[in-house]
C-alpha cells in the first residue's frame, strides 16, 4: 500500500530531528513507501470548497539537524487529493490553530487527518482531562482572584499555568507563603485572556512525570521524565531527564479509564502525562517523546501509529 500524505508542521528546518516525534513519523512513512509532503500551516487556503496548501516533495534522512532533509519544488495542491494529512504543528492552541482545524474538517474523513480536526479543536489538552475529575489532583480553571486565592488557602503549596500553554512554558510554582501569587495573576491577567489552571503541587513530580502514549486507546509505552535540581517542570527542553518507565497498575487503571473518550473521538496518536497516581494532561495536538521510547529501548510507536493509520485506509 502507497498512501499520498501531506504533513502540516512547522518548518522541517527548525526541527531537532534527534526527538522530533513528527521526524520518526516521517522516517517510518518513508520506510513504507508513501510520498511525502510537507506544508506550513501558513500556507492553508480556502477557496471555493477548495483547502489546498503550498506544499514540496520530501525526503528526510535521519542524520543531524541541518542535513536532515531534502524538499522539492513547492506548488499548490488540493489536500483532497491525499490520502492522509497529519496535522503535526505546534501549539499554543489559539484561534489560529482552531481556524486550521476547521479548514481541515472540509476534508476528513475522505482524507484522514491525524488527529481528526473537530475532535482535536474540542479537546484542548488542559480541558479534555477536566471530563475525569476522579482522575485529576485538585484543580479549578478560573481568572477569579478570589477563587484562586481561597484554592491556595486550602492547598498551600500550588501550580499556576496558562489554559492554553505548551511545553511548559508560563508553569510557575509557589509555595505556601510566597507573596508572589497577586504580582504572578496581574501578569497572567496581561498576557492571557483565557481562564488559568490552578493545581495542588504534587511532591512526586520529583520522582518524574510520564508521558504515556497511547496509540488507538491502547497505552504502549512510559517516558518517565525527572526534572533537574531547581526546576519544577519536567519538560525535557528545559533540562528533563527521561528514561524508559514500565507501567504501573494505576497508569493502567487511567489509561482504560479514558480509551473510550479517546476511540469514540477517533484519537490515533495521543500522549498523557501522569504525576504519581493522578493524570494531569492529555495531549492530542502534537504528541512527542516517540524517539526518545525507542532510542532507551523500548518499542517503535511510528510503526505502530502507521499500522493504525493504515488500517483506516
Amino acid at each position: 500500500m502507497s498512501l499520498k500524505v501531506a504533513v502540516q508542521m512547522d518548518h522541517v528546518a527548525s526541527i531537532n530531528p534527534r526527538g522530533d516525534s513528527t521526524f520518526a513519523l516521517m522516517l517510518e512513512a518513508q520506510e513504507r513507501g508513501h510520498h511525502l509532503l510537507h506544508y506550513t500551516p501558513d500556507t492553508l487556503a480556502l477557496r471555493g470548497n477548495v483547502v489546498s496548501a503550498l506544499a514540496a516533495p520530501i525526503t528526510v534522512i535521519d542524520k543531524p539537524k541541518d542535513e536532515h532533509f531534502t524538499l522539492g519544488e513547492a506548488s499548490r495542491i488540493d489536500l483532497s487529493t491525499q490520502d492522509v494529512v497529519l496535522m503535526r504543528q505546534d501549539p499554543p492552541f489559539d484561534m489560529n490553530y482552531i481556524t486550521l482545524t476547521h479548514l481541515l474538517e472540509r476534508i476528513h474523513p475522505k482524507t484522514l487527518v491525524v488527529n481528526p480536526p473537530a475532535a482535536v479543536r474540542n479537546a484542548p489538552e488542559k480541558i479534555l482531562v477536566t471530563d475525569f475529575p476522579e482522575l485529576m489532583p485538585p484543580t479549578l480553571v478560573t481568572r477569579d482572584r478570589t477563587q484562586i486565592h481561597e484554592f491556595r488557602k486550602e492547598h498551600g503549596n500550588i501550580i499556576v499555568k496558562p489554559l492554553y500553554g505548551n511545553g511548559g512554558a508560563g508553569v510557575f510554582f509557589i509555595q505556601e507563603g510566597d507573596h508572589n501569587l497577586a504580582s504572578l495573576l496581574e501578569l497572567f491577567e496581561a498576557n492571557y485572556r483565557e481562564p488559568f489552571m490552578i493545581q495542588k503541587y504534587l511532591p512526586d513530580v520529583r520522582k518524574g512525570d510520564k508521558r504515556i502514549i497511547i496509540i488507538d486507546g491502547e497505552p504502549v509505552a512510559g517516558l518517565n521524565r525527572i526534572p533537574a535540581d531547581g526546576e519544577a517542570r519536567s519538560n525535557m527542553h528545559v533540562g528533563g531527564r527521561p528514561e524508559l518507565s514500565e507501567l504501573t497498575e494505576r497508569e493502567r487503571e487511567i489509561c482504560a479509564t479514558i480509551a473510550p473518550a479517546l476511540k469514540e473521538r477517533g484519537m490515533i496518536f495521543v500522549g498523557i502525562d501522569v504525576i504519581g497516581d493522578y493524570l494531569t494532561e492529555i495531549n492530542v495536538t502534537s504528541p512527542t517523546g516517540i524517539r526518545e521510547i525507542k532510542r532507551f529501548g523500548g518499542p517503535d510507536i511510528a510503526v505502530m501509529i502507521w499500522d493504525a493509520i493504515e488500517k483506516r485506509r
